[in-house]
């Protein structure tokens, strides 16, 4: 069994994130980072661009561009905001809210073919891993 820890983190990352980017496209027709911006969205409907950015880990050209090709794909709609007209709120669109709502059985049944093959207790250790290193770096 391999126990480089950074190396198997780094390289099951990209794996999954292929994985789901590619079955987002076939099933969903949006890839996982522009599904994954519209949740948040629908969670935090008039967010700002930066707020995005940040909950992503997208720097500024990054969100720029994400942003416009949700937009393309009439995902989402960008709305001035009224306290401060230099920024744009982000509004999920109709279709953007179904889309939201396919998505959300899509996420179960991913998190449930983790749990179909590790215990309650393995499940517990892996979060208690993943929040300690999200919260840590």
């Amino acid at each position: 069994m391999d126990k480089r820890l950074f190396f198997l983190l780094n390289m099951a990352q990209r794996k999954l994130f292929n994985h789901v980017d590619k079955l987002c496209e076939q099933q969903l027709d949006a890839p996982v980072t522009q599904l994954a911006a519209l949740l948040y969205v629908c969670k935090q409907p008039g967010c700002q661009q930066k707020d995005l950015a940040q909950a992503l880990a997208l720097n500024k050209s990054g969100i720029t561009t994400l942003v416009r090709r949700m937009e393309n794909n009439q995902l989402l709609e960008r709305k001035s905001s009224a306290a401060d007209g230099r920024a744009s709120q982000l509004y999920a669109t109709a279709a953007g809210l179904q889309k939201a709502q396919q998505l959300g059985p899509y996420i179960d049944e991913l998190n449930q073919g983790f749990a179909d093959h590790f215990s309650d207790e393995e499940i517990t250790t892996v979060l208690k891993f993943l929040n300690f290193i999200i919260k840590r770096f």
